[in-house]
């Protein structure tokens, strides 16, 4: 299979996830503001060479990835960060409360023993909070703390091509002791990143949903009244 990419804006691509990467692989976005690019998400690090063909083919090299920014530290998401950070020399970013987890390789919380794998340890470079900013050249990527999913969990907002693109990769759990979930901070986590009212919603494993309506729809089937 060659390279393949979904463009979303002029600016942000699918790069990675079921047909593009790894079966295996949750949705990885590619974000680039002229020389500088972020990577939300990585895989979970058993396509990792096919992914950076993918990145190439949007027109990007390796040393331009600046960050990645993990949205928490589950396998499918996060298991291919210490490749993408020894092959491009980017910065690891994760939520301060998911940051050890990824250090020392948890295979419960990630998830990665529901894969029959092991999570490779990767070194974290930054540790985000909510309201945290990340600057690309001049643009800035807005960092969400939605805990739920897993205590970590964290969604980043960016505008491009004048939309509101929001990357929330989990918006539909699951919700499991193991993962550390916690079922009335998703619940409320749900009704913040409803209220946003953004133009685009990039999730993990449904796609890419385009206006109001549609991304409401896709996150009312979780809430709970």
């Amino acid at each position: 299979m060659g390279p393949r990419t979904r463009f979303i804006t002029s600016e942000i691509t699918q790069v990675g996830g079921p047909g593009l990467s790894d079966a295996n692989d949750a949705a990885v976005y590619l974000v680039q503001v002229a020389n500088q690019a972020a990577l939300i998400d990585s895989g979970c690090g058993r396509a990792s060479t096919r992914l950076l063909a993918n990145i190439a083919a949007a027109g990007v090299a390796p040393q331009q990835i600046r960050f990645l920014l993990l949205t928490h530290c589950h396998y499918d998401h996060s298991g291919g960060a210490v490749e993408i950070r020894r092959r491009s020399g980017c910065q690891v970013a994760i939520h301060a409360l998911e940051a050890g987890y990824l250090e020392s390789g948890d295979p419960s919380v990630s998830a990665a023993s529901w894969y029959g794998d092991e999570l490779d340890a990767c070194p974290v470079d930054v540790r985000l909070a909510d309201g945290d900013r990340i600057r690309l050249v001049d643009r800035s990527i807005e960092v969400m703390h939605i805990p739920g999913h897993s205590p970590g969990s964290i969604a980043y907002l960016v505008e491009s091509d004048g939309k509101r693109v929001l990357f929330a990769q989990d918006v539909h759990g699951p919700l499991h002791p193991m993962l550390l979930s916690n079922a009335t901070e998703y619940q409320a986590s749900l009704r913040r990143l409803r209220a946003l009212a953004v133009d685009v919603l990039c999730e993990g494993h449904y796609g890419i949903f385009v206006g109001k309506s549609e991304i409401d729809a896709f996150i009312d089937r979780f809430i709970e009244d």
